[in-house]
């Protein structure tokens, strides 16, 4: 398996954590759930450092150069990731859970706090 992360410092960019929350709730996430080889993805942020990003979990095999749903953030922010890595996953684990997805994450609560 690989894993991708991406990473956006917004310092600059017009876009904001709130902003782009919005872009996730209201277009973002749809597009991902046909990408072939994906098995997992889901956005980040880290409002300290201002930073936006996204990490990607992939099969052994998935074609990494495969067209993508267009990438929105790199054109909402205006420039590319500020750091893309791509690297090999050594080991996965799962924790107890329910089975399904019942957290959806920030920006698909109804009620968000900024910090």
């Amino acid at each position: 398996m690989k894993a991708t992360i991406s990473w956006w410092d917004l310092t600059g960019s017009g876009q904001t954590i709130d902003s782009l929350r919005v872009y996730l709730r209201d277009e973002g996430v749809d597009p991902w759930t046909e990408v072939h080889g994906m098995r997992l993805k889901f956005w980040i942020s880290d409002r300290e450092t201002n930073r936006w990003g996204a990490v990607m979990l992939w099969d052994s095999d998935a074609d990494l150069t495969a067209p993508m749903p267009p990438n929105r953030a790199t054109e909402l922010i205006g420039h590319p990731p500020t750091v893309r890595m791509v690297s090999d996953v050594e080991a996965i684990v799962e924790g107890v859970h329910s089975g399904r997805l019942v957290e959806r994450g920030l920006a698909f609560e109804t009620s968000v706090k900024s910090s």
